[in-house]
C-alpha cells in the first residue's frame, strides 16, 4: 500500500485483503513502472473495481483463486451487464484491456493465470476520425482579437492565445503545452522546443516565429513570477494552469465564431496534422511531429483528407451525380 492510501481505501475494493493488496500494487505499478497517465490508471482501476463488484454480487467475496478459476462465460456476463447499462463499445474495449492488464500482473507475481480473459474477444469499434477545423477557424481561435471584448486581463488573453498557438502551430497535446517549464519556453530566436509526450517520451518540435512571438507576448505581459523550473503557463494564483481553463476559453470563442462543439483544444492538434497533410506534408514527418507511436494513428488523417477531397469531387464534378 503506498503512502497516500489508507485502510479505508482498500475497503473500497471488493475482495479479501490479499486481492485488494494485489489491486493496489498493480495500479501503483501502472503509474510508476509503465508510466501510464493518471487518467488511464484511474480508468483501469475503476474498471477492475466494477468487475469485482459484479463478481461479488454473483459469486460472493472475490479472491485471487476465484479469478484464476473463472470461465469465459463469467467474463462475458460482466461485459453483457455493462452493455445493458449502455456502456459504449469503446469503453468495453478499455475495460477488457484493464482486466487483462491486471490478469498479467497476477500471472507475473505467481498467482496463476486468469485464462478466461484470453477467451473473450474485444468488441469491435470503428476508429473515430479526427474532426479538423477549417483553416480560417483554426487561425481565428488562436487570435487574441476574437476575445478582445471579454472582461479578462490582457495577460490572461495573451496566455490563452499562446497555449492555443502551440496546439495549432506546433501540434502539441494540451498536456504537453501546459507541461512546459519557463526555462523551456519557445521564444523568438528558438526554432524548436522539447516536449514530454505520452509514456514519458521526449520529442523535438519545430516552432514557427508566429508561435514563438505569441509565447513571448504572454511572458512579457504576465505579472506573476515565472521561475525557470516552474510552469510556463500559470493561473491567476500562480499555480500550473488547468486544462479546463483552456477548454472553457475555446468554448467561449467557438460561440463567438459560430463553430460546432467539435471545435475543442484537441481539434486544433487534429487541424495541425490535417492542414499539413493537405499541403503535401509527408506522413512520417507528421508522425514525428505529433509524437504518435504508431504510423497507423497518423494514417487516420489520410482518411480525413480523402473524405474532404471526395466531398469536393462529388460537389464539383459534372458526372458525380449520374
Amino acid at each position: 500500500m503506498s503512502a497516500h492510501e489508507t485502510a479505508d481505501d482498500l475497503i473500497l475494493i471488493p475482495g479479501d485483503s490479499r486481492l485488494r493488496e494485489a489491486v493496489y500494487a498493480w495500479a501503483d505499478g501502472l503509474a510508476r513502472e509503465r508510466r501510464m497517465s493518471p487518467n488511464t490508471v484511474e480508468a483501469y482501476s475503476r474498471d477492475v473495481r466494477q468487475f469485482l463488484v459484479h463478481l461479488a454480487s454473483r459469486l460472493g467475496t472475490p479472491t485471487i483463486p476465484m479469478l484464476v478459476a473463472l470461465k469465459v462465460r463469467d467474463i462475458r456476463a460482466f461485459m453483457a451487464a455493462r452493455r445493458a447499462e449502455e456502456v459504449s463499445g469503446r469503453s468495453l474495449m478499455r475495460m477488457l484491456a484493464g482486466l487483462r492488464s491486471f490478469g498479467r500482473f497476477l500471472e507475473r507475481e505467481g498467482y496463476g493465470s486468469v485464462s478466461a480473459l484470453g477467451g473473450v474477444r474485444a468488441p469491435k469499434v470503428p476508429r473515430r476520425l479526427p474532426r479538423p477545423l477549417p483553416v480560417a477557424a483554426a487561425v481565428a481561435l488562436t487570435d487574441t482579437a476574437i476575445r478582445a471584448g471579454e472582461e479578462r486581463e490582457p495577460w490572461v488573453l495573451a496566455r490563452d492565445a499562446a497555449v492555443l498557438a502551440l496546439l495549432y502551430g506546433a501540434g502539441l497535446r494540451i498536456s504537453e503545452a501546459l507541461g512546459l517549464t519557463r526555462r523551456d519556453a519557445p521564444l523568438p530566436g528558438s526554432d524548436q522546443v522539447t516536449v514530454l509526450g505520452k509514456g514519458g517520451k521526449q520529442r523535438m518540435v519545430p516552432i514557427l516565429p508566429v508561435v514563438a512571438q505569441a509565447v513571448a507576448d504572454y511572458v512579457a505581459a504576465c505579472p506573476l513570477p515565472l521561475p525557470p523550473e516552474g510552469p510556463l503557463f500559470v493561473g491567476a494564483r500562480g499555480g500550473a494552469l488547468s486544462p479546463r481553463i483552456i477548454q472553457y476559453t475555446v468554448a467561449r470563442a467557438r460561440g463567438a465564431l459560430g463553430l460546432p462543439e467539435s471545435a475543442t483544444p484537441h481539434a486544433l492538434r487534429h487541424s495541425f496534422a490535417t492542414h499539413l497533410l493537405a499541403r503535401q506534408g509527408e506522413l512520417r514527418a507528421i508522425q514525428e511531429l505529433l509524437g504518435h507511436a504508431s504510423l497507423s494513428t497518423t494514417q487516420l488523417y489520410t482518411q480525413v483528407d480523402a473524405a474532404r477531397l471526395m466531398s469536393v469531387y462529388t460537389a464539383a464534378h459534372p458526372r458525380a451525380g449520374r
